[in-house]
């Protein structure tokens, strides 16, 4: 039902951050969708967004792809997912403007009325303002590396085999 593009290769290439102490919580919004707003999620649809949650450890809904994205905070996303360093063998992303039940159903899904939307583990995290947030307060590098799921670093391992000979 979705496709799953692959993670960009000029986005990893981007040094990580040092994780701080996160300065505050992250805390889920109340409802935004008003209950004539709202429809019931097709058992269908709700079967392959848990399907496309589940696809990977970290997992990005978005408008357009990793390497054309379609909408500035998409690319945003992107961009700090990259900067973070996530490994592209564990991240996957969702064209929402691909397929129109996912457009709305992922919205109901979560409960958060924005795309993008970032799911780490399959635990929702939250849109760009979120992700925003967290990285530049150090959380986000932090979560990645407790979840692990950040690229190795070039070399790391060549180093260490070299010093023991």
């Amino acid at each position: 039902m979705f496709s799953r593009p692959l993670f960009s290769a000029t986005l990893r290439q981007a040094a990580r951050p040092v994780a701080r102490q996160a300065a505050s919580a992250h805390l889920r919004p109340s409802p935004f969708l008003t209950a004539s707003q709202m429809r019931l999620l097709s058992d269908q649809t709700k079967q392959a967004i848990e399907k496309a949650v589940a696809s990977a450890p970290v997992v990005l809904f978005m408008k357009g792809t990793p390497e054309t994205p379609q909408c500035g905070f998409s690319r945003a996303s992107i961009q700090i997912l990259g900067l973070q360093g996530v490994d592209p063998n564990k991240f996957a992303a969702f064209n929402v403007l691909e397929d129109q039940e996912l457009r709305s159903g992922i919205k109901e899904f979560s409960d958060w009325p924005t795309i993008p939307q970032l799911y780490i583990d399959k635990e929702f995290v939250g849109g760009c303002d979120i992700l925003v947030s967290m990285h530049q307060d150090g959380s986000l590098a932090k979560m990645l590396e407790e979840k692990g799921v950040l690229a190795p670093l070039d070399g790391s391992g060549s180093e260490s085999k070299e010093e023991s000979k």
